[in-house]
């Protein structure tokens, strides 16, 4: 385990109505539903995550990993809080996001009442590592920040990506230490890559059922055919979510630590980005 500072900052974002245009990610149709509904899972997803590792608090004995953990919680809080505000903007724009944010609260209640506690630590020890592989895609692809234009969206998107890449050993870390195995650990991401992708290729559906601009043929497939060119698919992306499959992983294993200090000067540092953000 690596000992790191995970801060928590409080931060709070505006999003004024009439501020973003209907397709926000770069005018892109397909893309600007995927972000809105993966925005929509996050509040649910963030509390559940939570939940997972609050349980096994009093099992940590480590006090560098303790301390992490009470770090983790109160960026995790704050992720939830900030994205329900996102997400009630694009509801105005349009978005179905309550109708996935219930849907995804009520399908990890289940998770909660039938599956057991070090499962739901798998899962999402699994699920940070696709929150924390796609933050750092967004971090180090200048492609993939410039889809954001300037918007908010673009804002809370990498504080989001900065925290995740910051805690993203910490669950995994609290599996290892409460005695989780390699099988469960493995396993739960092998369900975790299904429903995933099921749940982004359903759900984006469903969401472009809602656009009078998806029934445009032409818009339509050449937002689709589009994806094939996009940072967050890219080969490399890939491999390293399957990474997590090989026995003896650690999130750590690729270092970001000048990645992370990077950012923490751009975006929160003196003359930061979003440092006028922070309460």
């Amino acid at each position: 385990m690596t000992e790191r500072t995970i801060r928590t900052r409080r931060v709070a974002f505006d999003h004024p109505k009439g501020s973003m245009r209907r397709h926000y990610v770069d005018g892109d149709l397909v893309m600007s539903h995927v972000v809105a509904l993966l925005s929509a899972t996050f509040p649910p997803g963030e509390d559940f995550f939570v939940r997972s590792v609050r349980h096994y608090r009093d099992r940590i004995t480590d006090p560098d990993l303790a301390e992490q953990v009470r770090g983790f919680i109160g960026q995790e809080v704050v992720h939830g809080r900030e994205h329900d505000r996102l997400n009630r903007a694009l509801h105005d724009m349009g978005y179905p996001t309550r109708h996935f944010s219930a849907v995804v609260r009520r399908d990890l209640g289940l998770a909660d009442r039938f599956l057991p506690p070090i499962v739901r630590l798998g899962f999402t020890a699994g699920l940070e590592h696709y929150t924390a592989t796609l933050a750092e895609v967004l971090l180090t692809s200048p492609r993939a920040q410039a889809l954001l234009g300037d918007t908010e969206v673009r804002s809370v998107l990498l504080w989001h990506a900065l925290e995740e890449s910051e805690h993203k050993a910490v669950a995994f870390d609290v599996f290892r230490h409460v005695g989780g195995s390699e099988r469960t650990r493995i396993r739960t991401m092998r369900w975790i890559s299904a429903g995933f992708l099921l749940l982004v290729v359903t759900g984006t559906l469903v969401s472009l059922a809602t656009d009078r601009a998806a029934y445009r043929p032409g818009r339509l497939l050449r937002s689709i055919a589009g994806l094939r060119h996009s940072p967050f698919l890219a080969p490399e992306v890939v491999r390293r979510l399957r990474a997590y499959n090989k026995p003896g992983f650690h999130p750590d294993d690729l270092d970001n630590t000048e990645l992370l200090e990077r950012w923490r000067e751009e975006l929160f540092g003196t003359e930061g980005a979003l440092t006028a953000k922070l309460k």
